[in-house]
């Protein structure tokens, strides 16, 4: 479970679609940009594979909730 989530934009005054966000799982902090298109950009390592997919659907949802409603 993804605990601690923030976020915020990559560009003054939100003129162009980007965040960037940190949260903790597993007791680790993870870094990453959130781009237009859905996609993540990781700046911290990279999750394991058998938890990446699981957080990408995480950080989507959360993302959906937070910017675009």
């Amino acid at each position: 479970m993804i605990q601690h989530f923030q976020y915020k934009s990559l560009y003054e005054n939100n003129q162009l679609p980007g965040w960037g966000f940190s949260f903790y799982f597993k007791g680790i902090k993870l870094t990453g940009n959130y781009l237009k298109n859905g996609d993540i950009e990781w700046t911290s390592p990279k999750p394991s594979k058998e938890d990446e997919e699981k957080i990408r659907q995480y950080i989507h949802d959360l993302m959906l909730f937070h910017v675009y409603e």
